[in-house]
C-alpha cells in the first residue's frame, strides 16, 4: 500500500478564467503517486461563501489524502477573482477553466472528481453535464442547493450528503429532487447546513465512499 507523504499545505495560485483571473488554492496529493484531480466549489458568495469555507477545506483535505491534486477556486466576483457573480450561470465556465489548467499541470493524473458544497453543488452539477462519462470518476454534493436554483439531474453514482436539520435547504426538498432520479441520499442525523461540529464525520463518510470505488 502506498504511504501518504507529509501533510501538504494549500498553495495560492492564479488561473486565467473567461471573465478574468481566478484566485485559487491548490492542495497537492498526499500520496506520492497521484490518483487524479479534484475540483471543489464553494458556497454562495452572496452569503459569505468562498474558498476559505470549512467544508471546502474538509473535502480538499480528504481527497488529497486519497491521492488527488485538489483545486479550490474563488469563482468570478469572489475574493480577488475578477468578474461578477452570476448565480451559477457562468460559474461553470470558470470551473472548466480551472479543469483545463489542472489537466495541463497533471497529465499523469487522469481521473477527475468534482465536489461542491451548497451553491458549489449547482456549479459542479452543471459542469458535469458538459463532460463525458469517461472523463469523470465521480461527483460529490454536500448540502445540494436544489430549492434555490434550477438544479439539473445528476448521474446515478453521485454521492449526495445532506443534514437532517439543514436550515438552508430542507431535507424534504432534496428528497423530492432525488426521488424521480432514484438517487440515494446519505442523511446525517442532527446536522445543519454547515455541519458544525461534524466535519470529521463528513470527511470519514466521503473517504469511506470513495475508497469503495477502488
Amino acid at each position: 500500500m502506498t504511504e501518504p507523504r507529509k501533510a501538504a499545505t494549500f498553495e495560492p495560485l492564479w488561473i486565467a478564467g473567461p471573465a478574468g483571473q481566478l484566485e485559487c488554492l491548490k492542495l497537492e496529493s498526499a500520496l506520492p503517486v497521484a490518483r487524479g484531480i479534484a475540483l471543489i466549489a464553494h458556497p454562495n458568495p452572496l452569503e459569505g461563501g468562498s474558498f476559505t469555507n470549512k467544508i471546502v477545506h474538509t473535502l480538499a483535505k480528504t481527497l488529497s489524502r486519497l491521492g488527488y491534486h485538489c483545486y479550490c477556486p474563488n469563482l468570478r466576483g469572489v475574493g480577488n477573482s475578477e468578474g461578477e457573480h452570476s448565480r451559477g450561470e457562468h460559474e461553470p465556465d470558470d470551473m472548466a477553466a480551472v479543469l483545463a489548467h489542472a489537466r495541463a499541470a497533471h497529465p499523469e493524473a487522469p481521473r477527475l472528481t468534482l465536489a461542491g458544497f451548497s451553491f458549489g453543488t449547482l456549479v459542479q452539477s452543471r459542469l458535469r453535464q458538459r463532460l463525458a462519462d469517461d472523463e469523470v470518476e465521480g461527483l460529490i454534493l454536500v448540502g445540494p442547493a436544489v430549492s434555490r436554483y434550477d438544479f439539473p439531474a445528476v448521474p446515478a453514482d453521485t454521492l449526495v450528503i445532506h443534514g437532517e436539520e439543514d436550515e438552508v435547504v430542507s431535507l424534504q426538498a432534496v428528497l423530492d429532487w432525488a426521488r424521480p432520479q432514484q438517487l440515494p441520499v446519505i442523511v446525517v442525523p442532527g446536522v445543519g447546513h454547515f455541519f458544525h461540529g461534524r466535519l470529521t464525520q463528513l470527511a470519514t463518510m466521503v473517504e469511506q465512499q470513495w475508497r469503495l470505488r477502488g
